[in-house]
């Protein structure tokens, strides 16, 4: 879908090397969820730490479509999503509750990746969750958490509960409602997030064709991070995500030129 990029000043002059660069992923990462049909309209949000600036991040204008967004219409925010530029483009601070939840007690967390995916919510609503059906799901079941729905996160009281059931994880699996991944950087919070709604995907549909399952040997999935870190150099036991572990990244670096190029204004 082209859709027309509304007109945004350049921020490029404006802000640092180091800012410009993480609102040109943070951008185009916005465009590969909505290529990869994960988006919701312009509801949910990736948000992104501000290098250097302690205690501030990017977030996505609220009312544009994923794919209108640009580098230099991504709004900057505070922790309780109040704005600290002077972008004439309003920010939902109600939709930011859980993504200042994560970013106050996850320093680990370069970015808070949020999606209404359809097959995420889809297993989400299953009360089995992620099943050890395929290889991609023991990577994502070896650092997995799931948070219970609590109603639209609109409540700073449930901040101590998405906290508790994240952990430590890249995963979680919010119940009834969609799919978050926490990464170092945008790269490894989008490419946690491809994993994981492939493995929700690939769920659906073996659950669908309605023969018995064959499920992976939990003494397999209990070795998965020291399998990962044997087959890339991403993801060691203590690192900071899994990216790609379980097969070819090559169709998202071709989609992630596409995208960043598009982002890159």
């Amino acid at each position: 879908m082209n859709t027309p990029t509304p007109h945004v000043k350049s921020r490029r002059d404006s802000v640092s090397a180091e800012e410009w660069r993480a609102r040109v992923d943070l951008a185009a990462a916005y465009r590969l969820v909505a290529l990869f049909k994960w988006d919701d309209l312009v509801f949910t949000h990736i948000s992104a730490r501000v290098p250097g600036e302690e205690g501030c991040f990017l977030i996505n204008p609220y009312g544009f479509m994923f794919e209108e967004i640009t580098a230099s219409s991504l709004v900057k925010v505070d922790a309780a999503g109040n704005k600290l530029d002077d972008s004439p483009h309003p920010v939902n601070p109600a939709g930011f509750v859980i993504h200042s939840a994560v970013h106050g007690a996850r320093h680990d967390a370069g970015c808070v990746l949020h999606v209404h995916s359809l097959n995420g919510i889809a297993v989400s609503a299953q009360k089995g969750g992620v099943l050890p059906l395929s290889q991609q799901s023991i990577f994502v079941l070896s650092s997995l958490g799931y948070h219970d729905y609590e109603g639209v996160a609109l409540r700073d009281d449930e901040k101590p509960r998405l906290v508790r059931d994240l952990g430590a994880n890249h995963f979680l699996m919010l119940r009834n409602h969609g799919l978050l991944t926490v990464g170092a950087t945008v790269a490894d919070a989008f490419l946690s997030m491809y994993l994981f709604e492939t493995v929700c995907t690939i769920q659906v549909r073996a659950q669908a064709g309605g023969g018995e399952l064959v499920h992976v040997d939990q003494r397999i999935v209990a070795t998965a991070q020291q399998q990962a870190a044997q087959v890339t150099r991403v993801w060691a036991p203590g690192s900071r995500g899994p990216a790609c572990c379980a097969g070819s990244t090559a169709p998202c670096r071709a989609t992630t030129r596409r995208s960043s190029a598009a982002a890159s204004r």
